[in-house]
């Protein structure tokens, strides 16, 4: 049934005046304010959950370790691979939306993967396993992960980041396509999914929380933000070449193509 729908016209979709919003909101004001009032909230709490997470009776469930390192992998690099699998699949087989969806969440990957390194790389903080004996949450000094490696890289969490940000995209997109499907099947099941990749960053002890916290604004701003923008600019050049972009034989007597984007024909 999804894949009948996915392969609808992503041109029945371009141009509709319901999504003619600016790309920022009040709304998101209230989300930022928030996220930024739980990354704040939970600091004093970040020594406290890492040691209760590195508890032999928690590093020893082999249940807990093997979903860890599933649900970390499906963030990265599954989520990359996933994103441009799709938009490929969605390319050669001439489904729209599922090129579309492929690509709008490998694009929120790479914006919102863009915004956490330079946080990582210019607040240098230590990793929770820097010190496993007394793990100290405080210990930041300006760029230090450009030159000390990636144990200096903690906030924010990478991995929260692309889990966050394909499930806000991937939600944001298919909510104009089956909203009472999203907002109570595909979305649930895309944020549970990222919340178990934070926590899975935290039990392998990689992250402290509010490293997540962080991690899962800035994915959730990335993903929405990405969708928000293509649909206020359906004719954007990215769009063009990588969604209605045409092959082309260039020269009807080898075998050979140029691509041709959206209102572009040979003469």
């Amino acid at each position: 049934m999804l894949v009948p729908l996915l392969a609808r016209p992503i041109t029945a979709q371009v141009g509709d005046g319901s999504y003619q919003r600016p790309l920022f909101t009040w709304r998101d004001a209230v989300l930022a304010g928030g996220f930024a009032f739980g990354t704040l909230a939970i600091r004093p709490l970040d020594k406290s959950a890492a040691l209760s997470l590195q508890r032999p009776t928690s590093q020893q469930h082999k249940l807990l370790r093997t979903a860890s390192s599933i649900v970390r992998t499906i963030a990265e690099p599954g989520s990359v691979i996933i994103g441009t699998s799709m938009y490929a699949v969605g390319r050669v087989s001439h489904s729209d939306r599922l090129a579309e969806l492929g690509l709008r969440g490998t694009e929120a990957l790479f914006v919102g993967a863009g915004f956490a390194d330079v946080l990582k790389y210019s607040f240098g903080r230590a990793r929770p396993f820097v010190d496993t004996a007394s793990p100290n949450p405080n210990d930041w000094q300006l760029l230090r992960g450009l030159h000390r490696g990636d144990a200096y890289r903690s906030f924010p969490s990478g991995h929260t980041v692309a889990a966050f940000a394909a499930a806000a995209a991937v939600s944001a997109e298919t909510s104009r396509w089956w909203p009472q499907t999203t907002y109570f099947a595909i979305g649930p099941v895309l944020y549970a999914g990222a919340v178990a990749v934070g926590a899975s960053r935290m039990y392998e002890n990689r992250h402290w929380a509010s490293d997540v916290i962080m991690g899962a604004a800035i994915g959730t701003f990335a993903g929405t933000k990405v969708v928000r923008y293509h649909r206020t600019h359906p004719t954007n050049q990215l769009d063009r070449w990588l969604l209605r972009a045409s092959l082309s034989p260039a020269d009807p007597s080898h075998v050979s193509f140029m691509v041709l984007p959206a209102g572009i024909t040979r003469r």
